[in-house]
């Protein structure tokens, strides 16, 4: 008796000339939710496969079902079941979205980010057809990720396919391919496993074998790729100060000095300690986002507290902190502050939050909601992102801005030997957020071999290795400093060498690729009718 395939289950619809003719509605409809359900069903095991959970092998299970699903579709059907999976992923993965704010930010987003996979459903489709269509497949994954990383109100990388692999033994690949390679490998070894196991029985274990080796060489090929640690230009001690705050939530801005004030005593006990002989002096401190939200380059005050912070450690420290800029304007800086000539160089935040550092069309948003007055207005930065900090070129990313790829390899590229991520994450509470973050700064310590320095204001905090290795990691709403001894790195990996050409050439290939299919696709449908008539 042979056994009918998942993606024979899933394909056939009561598209058939046997049986009776009343029983194909029900039967199709019966097909369509049952396809639906493993839709979502493979968004779900997808959000599975991310931090804080360590269960990286799901995302591969979960590209394998959707490919099944959309074997043979239509594109519209391509686009649906391809929107109902992202829902199954976006819904769960931002809750923290609407943490404090509400439900409807974090479901108007999900909503709009599923969109994506609708895109991948109808790229999947198209290509589905072509011969090698694993790695078009793939591919498509590839090319929706780039689009959603850059559009609109520049992108939301967020819940990209690679952010969840950082416990993957994939991981080294990043230094080759960069993070939109190692979705792409993540990717294709979920649309080989369902090549292995599509078809007829009879076919079934010869795709199976093919496609097993070839899930095999990829994983062997990472394996041949991860090698010991390069030799360091030097070695440098560090410390990421996370000063805690008093409440959670958008409300732990109400205590502004507060939280400079923590930030100011962690530091002098930090100072105590290394005075003590209990801790080693560090040549980097890295304080995170949002530090200072008291402008210390107007409020003298403030200005007197990071210079008692400087002054103790005897060392600058890169400070998170809200300037004033043009009336009814902020700026996030992260500021180097000297102990002896106080602020230096600084890095503007260049990627800002979109409704909430800054408003999308404002003024159209005003003649509909009071939110438009409410609605942080910073201004976004330029620049390379790179600071001097006592002597190692710092390539800050601030928060957000670890997501993107181009801002990191732009940094590293100026010569940055070392990756300082200041982060505050105490708006989004307990939620899954800051683990998400860290997975991203492991991704980017391995694909351009740098440290990286996380500083939250309530955690998580980190040091990482090059070879993307958590040495240290605070707990979450505490006050902690985090003290190593890090890899200070001038060399440059393939990934930063090449940037994002990898990624749009593949891009152009299957955007290619689709659009022969459906020229295709319409020219046989008007030779169809042309033939009828």
């Amino acid at each position: 008796m042979k056994v009918p395939s998942l993606e024979c289950a899933l394909v056939s619809d009561g598209h058939t000339d046997s049986g009776p003719k009343d029983v194909r509605p029900a039967r199709r409809s019966g097909g369509i939710a049952l396809r639906f359900a493993f839709s979502v069903g493979a968004g779900w095991l997808l959000f599975l496969s991310f931090p804080p959970r360590t269960l990286w092998f799901l995302a591969p299970v979960a590209i394998a079902l959707l490919t099944v699903v959309l074997r043979g579709r239509s594109l519209r059907a391509g686009f649906g079941f391809g929107y109902a999976a992202g829902l199954g992923f976006f819904m769960p993965l931002l809750p923290w979205v609407g943490a404090y704010v509400g439900p409807i930010p974090w479901l108007a987003l999900a909503s709009i980010e599923a969109v994506a996979f609708g895109v991948f459903g109808v790229l999947a489709v198209a290509v589905g057809r072509a011969p090698l269509y694993p790695v078009w497949i793939a591919g498509a994954w590839v090319t929706t990720e780039a689009l959603r990383s850059r559009v609109p109100f520049g992108g939301f990388p967020w819940g990209r396919l690679a952010f969840g692999q950082a416990d993957s033994p994939l991981l080294p690949l990043t230094a080759i391919a960069g993070a939109p390679g190692l979705s792409f490998v993540t990717a294709l070894t979920g649309t080989l496993l369902a090549w292995s196991l599509a078809g007829t029985s009879r076919v079934r274990w010869q795709a199976l074998m093919k496609g097993g080796t070839a899930i095999v060489l990829v994983f062997v090929s990472a394996f041949v790729v991860s090698s010991p640690e390069v030799t360091p230009d030097e070695v440098v001690t560090a410390t990421v100060v996370q000063g805690n705050v008093p409440r959670l939530g958008l409300d732990f801005n109400a205590q502004r000095r507060a939280v400079l004030d923590n930030h100011v005593a962690r530091t002098e006990q930090l100072a105590a300690e290394v005075t003590a002989g209990r801790a080693a002096r560090p040549r980097l401190v890295i304080w995170p986002e949002n530090a200072s939200d008291i402008d210390p380059l107007t409020n003298r005050d403030a200005a007197d507290r990071l210079d008692r912070a400087a002054r103790s450690i005897g060392a600058p420290i890169l400070v998170g902190t809200v300037l004033q800029g043009e009336p009814g304007t902020s700026i996030n800086s992260a500021m180097v502050w000297d102990p002896t000539d106080g602020p230096g160089q600084q890095h503007i935040k260049r990627q800002l939050v979109p409704f909430g550092e800054y408003l999308p069309l404002r003024s159209i948003v005003r003649a509909v909601s009071s939110y438009a007055d409410a609605a942080g207005n910073f201004i976004a930065g330029n620049g390379n992102g790179v600071v001097d900090l006592n002597g190692v070129h710092i390539a800050v990313a601030t928060c957000y801005e670890v997501a993107f790829d181009d801002l990191v390899t732009e940094s590293v590229k100026a010569g940055a030997t070392v990756i300082a991520v200041p982060t505050n994450n105490a708006t989004f509470g307990r939620t899954e957020m800051t683990f998400q973050q860290l997975a991203m700064s492991r991704v980017r310590a391995v694909e351009h071999g740098r440290s990286v320095l996380i500083a939250a204001t309530s955690g998580v905090s980190a040091i990482i290795t090059p070879t993307g290795v958590v040495r240290q990691q605070s707990e979450i709403f505490t006050a902690q400093a985090l003290t190593d001894e890090i890899a200070v790195r001038s060399d440059l990996t393939l990934a930063t060498r090449v940037g994002s050409i990898p990624e749009l050439a593949l891009s152009a290939i299957v955007l290619s690729l689709a659009t022969s299919a459906l020229f295709r696709g319409m020219y046989r449908v008007r030779r169809g009718e042309r033939t009828r008539t």
